[in-house]
Parts: structure tokens; C-alpha cells; sequence
């Protein structure tokens, strides 16, 4: 199993060596053109792409760590590394997202509005074709590995798309000799940056503190309690390891199963939880049912 996940992680860093090229076109192309068109809405969309070059470089990195396999340090493995790394570029995103609020705040009490120039609006419509195409490659890779971190970075992608188009239309408008709406759209990105990297921390944060979705483990507790060995399920448990879910469970069963009979019906949970929902491990733990 690890060895089939290592090699989809494997495929899945494609699609971060994708976005990172993406990005790094982008970023330069918006932060030249924002500079020379006098666009500050652009600047704050090429500083929005910056950040995310650092969170594709750190998904990537992520990446290939979670697939060192396990050692005597870190018997469960390497999985958590992609938190981690989702976790400091949460931190390098909020930076970025309060400087592009405070210099676009400042643009406009310092009544510094040129409008600019319209070649800035073309370059935000090319970027946001570009990213529009990034993203449905990393969602079909994603889908295809089962990568949530590729997933989530490909959403990052569609998200960048839109920023993109709403950048070129308030370029667009400001250039009627309305500079205010370019300073305008620039708050915008930076309110955006700071909230997608809010969402980005409170989700690695739940997961690093092991938190975990209680309706998956209902709909997990569902699928073992229709298994007809299984006289009911007593606890469950789950926790994430980057993108691979744990569970442990303990369920009641006849105490007059044999212990291999027990062993296999284990071994059928483990089966119906992974096929069912792609738990990566599960721990099971029998007891006697308790006769009245």
C-alpha cells in the first residue's frame, strides 16, 4: 500500500513543478507590466502570484518528503511534512497579503491614482487563461493520485484565475480616469491573499492537531456496523497523516469466534474501510460483546 502511495505522491509533484513555472511567468509578467502601466491592482495581483510560487515550492517539498519512508525517529512515517509546509506558507502568505493592504491603503491617502494603462488589463486576461489551464491539469492529476494537496492547490489555481479577470475588469474601469478603482481592486487582492491564507492555516492547523471530520467518521462507523460479524462499533478515531487517513476502531464481536475468525473479520473492516474511503491504515481492536 505505502509503495502505491509513494508513487502517486511521486506524480503528483508534477503538477507543483507546473504551477510553480505558471506562477513565476505570471508573477514576473504582472509585477513588470503593473510597474510600467501604473497599475497597482496588477502589482498586488503579481505580488498574490509571488506567494504563490512560495506555496507551490513548498507543496513540492512537501511532497517528496512525505515520501521518505519510515524510520526509527518517525515510525509512522513522513506523511505530515505537506502540513507543515502548508503551515509556514500560510505564514509568508499573511506577510505578503497585510504589505499589499498597507501600500494600496497608502496609494490612496497619498492620492497617488494614475490610471493605468490598458496593457495591463491584456496581461491580466492572458494570466488568466494560463492559471484557468493549470488548474484543470492538477484537478485531473489530483483526481487520477488521489492527492488532496494537489487538489487543494489546483483550487488555488482556479481561485488565481478569477482574481486574474476581476484585476484585468478594474483596470479595465480605472482607465477612464477613475485611478481610485485600480487602489480599489489592489485592497481587494490583498483582503483575498489574507483570507486564503486564514483558510490555510486553521485547515493544517486542525490537521496537525489531529482533529479530524466527524461526519467522516460517522459515515466510516456506518460501513463497519453494516458488516454483519460486527455487533457493534464501540469507538472510533481517526487522524491524518498529510493526505493519508488513520482510524482506529474498536468494535464488539461473538465471543465464540475463534481468533482467527476474528483476525479475518479485522482484516474485512480494513478491507470495506480502504476500498470505501481510501483509509490509508486501520487499527482494529476487538472485545467479547457483552451478554445481558
Amino acid at each position: 500500500m505505502n509503495k502505491d502511495r509513494y508513487k502517486q505522491l511521486k506524480q503528483a509533484e508534477l503538477g507543483a513543478i507546473i504551477s510553480i513555472v505558471a506562477y513565476i511567468v505570471v508573477s514576473i509578467l504582472k509585477l513588470t507590466i503593473g510597474n510600467l502601466a501604473n497599475s497597482e491592482a496588477l502589482r498586488a495581483d503579481g505580488l498574490n502570484n509571488f506567494t504563490d510560487i512560495l506555496a507551490s515550492v513548498a507543496v513540492l517539498i512537501g511532497l517528496r518528503i512525505s515520501r521518505k519512508p519510515a524510520d526509527t525517529e518517525h515510525r509512522y512515517g513522513h506523511w505530515k511534512a505537506e502540513n507543515i509546509a502548508s503551515l509556514i506558507t500560510s505564514f509568508i502568505m499573511l506577510l505578503v497579503g497585510l504589505e499589499v493592504l498597507y501600500s494600496s491603503i497608502l496609494s490612496i491617502t497619498d492620492k497617488k491614482m494614475e490610471s493605468p494603462d490598458m496593457t495591463a488589463a491584456i496581461v491580466g486576461i492572458v494570466s488568466a487563461l494560463i492559471m484557468y489551464g493549470v488548474y484543470l491539469f492538477n484537478k485531473k492529476l489530483a483526481t487520477k493520485v488521489n492527492s488532496p494537496g494537489l487538489l487543494a492547490a489546483a483550487k488555488d489555481n482556479l481561485s488565481d484565475a478569477w482574481t486574474s479577470i476581476g484585476t484585468a475588469v478594474a483596470v479595465f474601469a480605472a482607465s477612464f480616469n477613475l485611478g481610485w478603482l485600480d487602489s480599489a481592486a489592489a485592497i481587494v487582492v490583498g483582503l483575498l491573499i489574507l483570507k486564503t491564507a486564514v483558510d490555510i492555516f486553521r485547515e493544517s492547523s486542525f490537521s496537525l492537531s489531529d482533529g479530524f471530520d466527524q461526519q467522516k467518521l460517522e459515515r466510516y462507523k456506518q460501513a463497519v456496523n453494516n458488516i454483519p460479524e460486527v455487533q457493534s462499533v464501540k469507538s472510533i478515531k481517526g487522524r491524518t497523516y498529510g493526505s493519508n487517513t488513520y482510524v482506529d476502531i474498536t468494535v464488539t464481536m461473538d465471543p465464540n469466534l475463534t481468533v482467527k475468525e476474528s483476525h479475518d473479520i479485522s482484516d474485512l473492516i480494513e478491507h470495506t474501510l480502504f476500498e470505501q474511503f481510501q483509509v490509508h491504515e486501520t487499527d482494529v481492536h476487538v472485545e467479547p460483546v457483552e451478554k445481558s
